[in-house]
């Protein structure tokens, strides 16, 4: 039987000897700006203040005033008690020197300008009104004039603490309201920010961030208005109360005072 050959086939093969040409270079990835993140974010302060949402702006505002307003009263309180005490001390020294007390009082009881001199010219004042009147001495008299003398020192004292401690309650106020109006501007700013995922559909970064640094920012603003608030309100409200008990101890001397005079006038 004869043999047959093969038919030769038709398909042709490259030669590998020759240069496979390579597809051109593919950009880098790294190369190929993202879609949102052209645009360089902000987050300096008074980039959070400017993009915040309305109102969060408000509530920065808010906190932002009430942190000055508390800074305000904290300087004035302190110098104010700084001054008084200072004046106390050199009232004081004036007071025991051992000058006759109606001299004294002939030099600061027409215009008092602290409150222990307030003090002791209401007390000198009802004192002088009362012997001018030229009524007997009974012993009557002068329990009455003693608890008289010390009722109006005791009322000029409430006084005078009621004046220093006109506006404390706005420290008292800032300390415990201002982490709340921040948590307030966090919330809101955090549903501001889910309303922006929701509308782009885009769970990147970019779109995330913004909003949660303002609202995070809100609450450092409650938190820097509260923290010298309360440490102020406590550290006031000592220094109070000691001018206070002050005031208290002079005007109990003062009382004596005018006790032992009146037996020695018997």
């Amino acid at each position: 039987m004869p043999k047959q050959s093969l038919p030769a086939s038709t398909t042709s093969f490259p030669n590998i000897s020759e240069p496979v040409p390579l597809a051109p270079p593919v950009e880098s990835l790294t190369s190929i700006p993202l879609q949102g993140t052209e645009t360089s974010l902000d987050f300096s302060i008074w980039g959070l203040v400017m993009h915040a949402d309305f109102a969060v702006k408000i509530v920065m505002l808010i906190l932002i005033g009430i942190s000055f307003w508390s800074w305000a009263i904290i300087f004035s309180k302190y110098l104010r008690l700084k001054y008084l005490n200072r004046q106390a001390s050199l009232f004081e020294d004036m007071f025991w020197s051992g000058g006759a007390l109606d001299n004294l009082y002939d030099r600061v009881g027409a215009k008092p300008q602290t409150p222990l001199e307030n003090i002791f010219a209401s007390a000198m004042r009802e004192w002088r009104r009362s012997l001018s009147r030229g009524v007997d001495k009974t012993q009557e008299f002068k329990a009455t004039l003693q608890e008289r003398i010390e009722r109006i020192m005791h009322v000029s004292v409430s006084r005078e603490l009621e004046d220093l401690e006109n506006q404390m309650g706005v420290l008292a106020s800032t300390g415990s309201v201002s982490p709340f109006i921040g948590l307030f501007g966090t919330v809101w700013g955090i549903m501001v920010s889910f309303q922006a995922i929701a509308a782009s559909n885009n769970t990147n970064l970019a779109v995330v961030a913004p909003g949660i640094a303002e609202a995070l920012f809100t609450t450092a603003l409650g938190l820097i208005a509260a923290i010298p608030a309360v440490v102020a309100y406590n550290k006031l409200s000592n220094d109070i109360n000691r001018y206070g008990n002050r005031l208290e101890s002079f005007s109990q001397e003062f009382g004596a005072i005018i006790s032992r005079q009146l037996e020695e006038n018997a």
